[in-house]
């Protein structure tokens, strides 16, 4: 599976925790993030994470073109509902587009939580099937 990685400047450190608990699972995925949230992870988990543009310069633009192309499975957005969304990539765009594809998307860590424990299990295998592509 394709799992992108996104979080606002106050959940970045909350991301790499989040990373590093289930980094046994991702570590089974292929994982992309924005600039700062990629390296920020990559250095704590020594996870192999395709990194793109910081949010504000267009990062959040590219991981939204994948999920545009179905080339994503599963986003993790830790967003942070306090943020000035004049600085902060927003997330509205995004999540139109996964409703369009049916990807699923995590806005917070109890959400990721499930996403991931449910991915471990199976439960997205579904993608699979409906999405087929060469992996």
């Amino acid at each position: 599976m394709n799992i992108a990685l996104i979080a606002h400047d106050r959940k970045k450190e909350l991301m790499v925790q989040f990373c590093m608990a289930y980094c046994g699972i991702l570590a089974k995925h292929n994982l992309c993030a924005t600039g700062t949230t990629g390296k920020l992870v990559s250095e704590a988990t020594g996870l192999k994470i395709e990194r793109y543009l910081p949010g504000m310069q267009g990062g959040e633009e590219q991981i939204s073109a994948r999920v545009s192309y179905n080339e994503i499975d599963l986003v993790l957005f830790f967003r942070d509902p306090m943020s000035n969304s004049q600085y902060e990539p927003d997330i509205h765009v995004l999540a139109r587009l996964c409703d369009m594809h049916n990807i699923p998307i995590a806005t917070n860590a109890a959400t990721a939580e499930m996403l991931i424990l449910g991915l471990d299990r199976g439960d997205l295998d579904w993608r699979n099937i409906v999405n087929p592509k060469s992996r």
